[in-house]
């Protein structure tokens, strides 16, 4: 079920959530909702470049290995 959200902006970066709403052809709110859903999918997820990386670090993918089989056997320590 949608929600209703109330949020508080000055009037420079309300101008500016106005004008590029109007760019894409969108209300206001789908605008910021869709750049806050485009904000967490890109800080979410890797990139295919830093992929690479990850995987190339053979230590690191043994460590991460171990730990998820850790994980489903529920044994080792949770770090918070």
């Amino acid at each position: 079920m949608a929600k209703t959200l109330t949020i508080r902006v000055d009037d420079e970066t309300y101008r500016t959530f106005v004008s590029r709403a109007k760019t894409e052809n969108r209300s206001v709110a789908n605008f910021i909702e869709n750049a806050v859903k485009s904000h967490i999918q890109e800080h979410d997820f890797v990139d295919d470049v830093e992929m690479a990386e990850i995987l190339a670090n053979e230590r690191l993918v043994a460590r991460l290995k171990k730990g998820s089989q850790q994980a489903k056997r529920r044994k080792g320590t949770l770090v918070g």
